[in-house]
């Protein structure tokens, strides 16, 4: 029978995916900051009331410091690192590209941080994972226009570079309290660093409609809440280096989910690329005597 556990990494890749659907159906009725300011507020409100549901335990005056910082990090430079490039014209395509490099970058600052042993092995399998994800890309490349420069080029590895050091920081400084508890923190630091970039950048000017609120109900839903613990959970229990490997994945899945729901088109080039960064991933979290473990 396969363990739960086994599940956490194709749901979480799954869920993840899906962000960036829930981004397309939303970015046309609402400014980014703003955005990501009312999602992150509905996130830590919902855990509010789950915590008192089920109890959490509190944090530390440090760790709640920590969680905080690692929320502004993980949730609030990413997201509106990748909210706003996009928002001012960046094509999907390269800011992907540009999110690609996070689990180099994450694997690196692992070793030296961490003291993550990193093995040759592993290395192919990083380096594989980022060529399947800019084949994956590749054709999509082609639509670059006028949003390509470099502000949101700055914007897109701000938000990479931001992403690498809150998982790290969490690996480090934030997997040891209670998962809820520590989350709600995160999106509380979010939700303060997006409220002052939407009141200081963007005019908070808002259409409410269908989409929006599908949008929104799903990104904090499916995204903030479940694919935010899944990533939390495999922070704790596992390497950074294998857990920001999964990342490659992310444009393969998100490619088939627009594939399904918008008939975008699905080269063969793409599929290659698929493979290639599953093959990557495979690389780069392969265990040796993973087999006789799974026997027992």
């Amino acid at each position: 029978m396969t363990s739960p556990k086994r599940l956490i990494p194709a749901t979480f890749v799954l869920l993840w995916a899906t962000g960036f659907i829930g981004a397309r159906y939303a970015m046309p009725w609402a400014e980014p900051f703003t955005f990501l300011a009312v999602r992150f507020v509905l996130a830590f409100v919902i855990l509010g009331g789950i915590i008192l549901a089920i109890g959490a335990k509190r944090l530390g005056p440090r760790a709640v410091f920590h969680a905080v910082l690692i929320g502004m990090m993980l949730h609030g430079v990413y997201l509106g690192g990748v909210f706003w490039a996009i928002h001012q014209g960046l094509p999907a395509g390269m800011s992907a590209l540009i999110a690609g490099l996070q689990p180099l970058v994450t694997a690196v600052l692992a070793g030296k941080l961490l003291g993550e042993q990193i093995r040759p092995r592993h290395w192919i399998g990083l380096a594989v994972g980022f060529v399947g994800v800019v084949t994956v890309l590749w054709p999509k490349l082609g639509a670059i226009g006028g949003g390509v420069t470099w502000q949101t080029l700055t914007a897109s590895l701000i938000a990479m570079a931001g992403i690498s050091a809150g998982t790290i920081w969490q690996k480090r400084a934030g997997s040891t309290g209670d998962l809820v508890t520590g989350t709600f923190w995160q999106y509380v630091g979010a939700a303060i660093l997006m409220t002052i970039a939407s009141f200081a950048f963007e005019t908070r000017q808002t259409t409410i409609n269908g989409e929006l609120i599908f949008a929104m109900a799903w990104l904090v839903l499916v995204l903030s809440i479940g694919a935010i613990f899944l990533l939390m959970v495999m922070i704790r229990d596992g390497e950074m280096s294998k857990v920001a490997s999964l990342f490659y994945l992310v444009p393969a899945v998100t490619a088939v989910i627009a594939w399904l729901l918008f008939g975008e088109q699905l080269s063969t080039i793409q599929l290659v690329g698929m493979a290639i960064a599953t093959l990557g991933v495979g690389l780069a979290t392969a265990q040796p005597g993973t087999r006789a473990r799974a026997s027992r």
